[in-house]
């Protein structure tokens, strides 16, 4: 059984980012994840995330990966 050729997974980055008034350049600096790898997660072109860029994220941000993520149904 292969991958579907598009995943459902839909990154709210953006939306956190906004509501914190924090730039991708601050997270950056907080989470220790570069600018380059938070804008590929914010513009939803990331085809997959480490755990431990996931966890700097999330401590910095303050948030779960539920917050982050979500699942679309089509």
């Amino acid at each position: 059984m292969g991958e579907p050729a598009e995943h459902l997974i839909t990154c709210h980055l953006g939306e956190i980012l906004d509501a914190r008034g924090m730039t991708l350049a601050e997270l950056s600096r907080v989470a220790g994840v570069s600018v380059v790898n938070l804008s590929v997660l914010k513009n939803d072109r990331a085809k997959a995330i480490r755990f431990s860029t996931l966890t700097a994220v999330c401590l910095a941000l303050g948030c779960t990966p539920g917050d982050l993520f979500s699942v679309r149904t089509q």
